[in-house]
C-alpha cells in the first residue's frame, strides 16, 4: 500500500447564525471550497480527480440530494468526476478525509478532494411524514439546526438529553470551573484574532464572491474571561456553560486536496503532509465530548508514536468542557492546542470542522517546523474521530 499525502487546503472565512453567509446555498458554499482548493493546483487535470468525499451533517434542506455532487456540478468540474456526501455528523469532513486518504492507499485513485459544508443558518424546519393522509391533528415542525430531532421513543433518556446538558454532566464528572473554561474560550478569541493579524490564515481562507466577510465573523476581539463571567448559563440555572464558552451555530465550507506520493507532478505541488494514522472511537451518547480522548490514541498508536512525539494539536472546541477534558486526559502541554484559536472563536459550521482542523494543523506543522500532529473532533451521539499528520515540508517532517 502506498500513503496518502495532504497536498493543499483551503476553506470560506465562517459566518456567524444568520450572519453575513446566511443567503449564501450551502451548496454554493462547498463549490466555492471546492473551487478554492483545487485553484492552488492550477496545473491538475480536473478529469484526473478520482473521486470527491464531502460532509454534510443536516443534509435536509439545499444540501439534500448528494450535497458533494452538486459542489462538484457547480465547480464546474468535468461531469465525469464522482462525489459521495458523508454523515458522520460534526466529524463528517474529518471522515471524509479519513475515506479520502482510504482510496489514495489502497490504490483505487491516486488524487481526490476532501472537504464539508453546513449552513446552520439555513437548516429547514421538517415535518414528520403523516402515517396516513390528511390527518385530523396538529403536527409540530422540528428545526434541523443542531442536536436531536424525531427521536425515536425507544431509545433510553439519557441519551437524547441536549449537547449542552452532557457537557454540563461532564463537568461535574471532571470538576472543571466556570473560570477555567472561560478562560480557555477567550484564549481561543484571542489566539484566532492575532492568527488573522499575523497573516497565518491568509493561504487557508478562500473568500465567497460577492461578500464582505473578511475574516471569521464570530472572533470577538478583546474578549476576556472577566467578560465572559457575566453570561448567564445556558442550560442549567447554576450551570457553568454559557454561550461564551460553547462553539456557535455557524456557516461555512472547508476542502483538502488528497494524493499518493507519485500523483505530485500531475498535482504540481509537493505534499505538505502525510496522514499516518486514523483513530474512531466510540461510547456512551452523553460522554461525546471525552470520546476524543481514545480516537487520538488510537490513531497515534497506528502511526507508530506517542503524545511525547506530538508538536501540534487541533481539537475542535465544541464546548471548553470538553476540550479541557480531553487536554487534561492526555497530559500534554495546552499550549500546542488550537495555537490558532478554536471552534469557539472561529466557528463549528458541523460538516465543515473536520476538514478544517487538518488543513490549520497542516499549516501550522509547516510553519513551525515540528514533525508530527494530530486533529481530533468529537461528535454527538458519542464518537469521535482523529488524525495524526506527518509534516513533509522541512528535514523534521522527511520520510521514508
Amino acid at each position: 500500500m502506498t500513503s496518502a499525502y495532504l497536498y493543499a487546503a483551503t476553506r470560506t472565512p465562517f459566518g456567524r447564525f444568520n450572519g453575513a453567509l446566511a443567503g449564501v446555498r450551502p451548496d454554493d458554499l462547498a463549490a466555492t471550497a471546492l473551487s478554492g482548493v483545487l485553484a492552488k493546483a492550477p496545473g491538475l487535470d480536473r478529469a484526473a480527480i478520482g473521486d470527491v468525499f464531502w460532509g454534510n451533517a443536516n443534509g435536509a434542506g439545499e444540501d439534500n440530494r448528494n450535497v458533494g455532487r452538486m459542489a462538484v456540478l457547480l465547480a464546474g468540474l468535468p461531469t465525469s468526476v464522482p462525489a459521495t456526501t458523508v454523515n458522520r455528523l460534526c466529524g463528517s469532513s474529518l471522515d471524509a478525509a479519513m475515506m479520502a486518504s482510504r482510496v489514495v492507499e489502497t490504490g483505487d485513485a491516486d488524487i481526490v478532494v476532501a472537504g464539508g459544508v453546513e449552513s446552520m443558518t439555513r437548516a429547514p424546519w421538517v415535518l414528520a411524514k403523516p402515517s396516513r393522509a390528511f390527518p385530523a391533528g396538529d403536527t409540530t415542525a422540528v428545526s434541523t439546526t443542531l442536536g436531536w430531532r424525531l427521536v425515536n421513543d425507544r431509545m433510553p433518556p439519557e441519551w437524547t438529553i441536549s449537547l449542552g446538558e452532557c457537557n454540563e454532566q461532564l463537568q461535574a464528572r471532571f470538576g472543571i470551573s466556570r473560570r477555567r473554561q472561560d478562560t480557555f474560550a477567550a484564549r481561543s478569541h484571542e489566539l484566532a484574532d492575532a492568527a488573522w493579524a499575523d497573516g497565518f490564515y491568509a493561504d487557508l481562507v478562500t473568500p465567497i464572491g460577492g461578500i464582505e466577510l473578511a475574516i471569521d465573523e464570530c472572533i470577538r476581539r478583546g474578549t476576556t474571561a472577566e467578560t465572559l463571567a457575566g453570561l448567564k448559563p445556558a442550560f442549567r440555572p447554576d450551570g457553568s456553560i454559557t454561550a461564551g464558552n460553547a462553539s456557535p451555530l455557524t456557516d461555512g465550507a472547508s476542502a483538502l486536496l488528497i494524493g499518493s506520493e507519485s500523483a505530485a507532478p500531475a498535482i504540481g505541488l509537493d505534499p505538505v503532509a502525510r496522514i499516518a494514522g486514523r483513530g474512531v472511537h466510540a461510547l456512551d451518547p452523553q460522554d461525546f465530548g471525552f470520546a476524543p480522548v481514545e480516537a487520538a490514541n488510537a490513531a497515534l498508536a497506528r502511526a507508530g508514536i506517542s503524545w511525547s512525539d506530538v508538536g501540534a494539536v487541533e481539537l475542535n472546541e465544541a464546548f471548553a468542557v470538553q476540550s479541557l477534558a480531553c487536554v487534561d486526559a492526555w497530559k500534554i502541554d495546552p499550549e500546542i492546542v488550537n495555537a490558532k484559536g478554536g471552534a469557539i472563536a472561529i466557528g463549528h459550521p458541523l460538516g465543515a470542522s473536520g476538514a478544517r482542523l487538518l488543513g490549520t494543523l497542516a499549516h501550522r506543522l509547516a510553519e513551525s517546523g515540528e514533525r508530527w500532529g494530530v486533529a481530533g473532533i468529537c461528535i454527538g451521539v458519542g464518537q469521535a474521530l482523529a488524525v495524526v499528520l506527518e509534516n513533509t515540508t522541512s528535514t523534521t517532517g522527511a520520510t521514508q
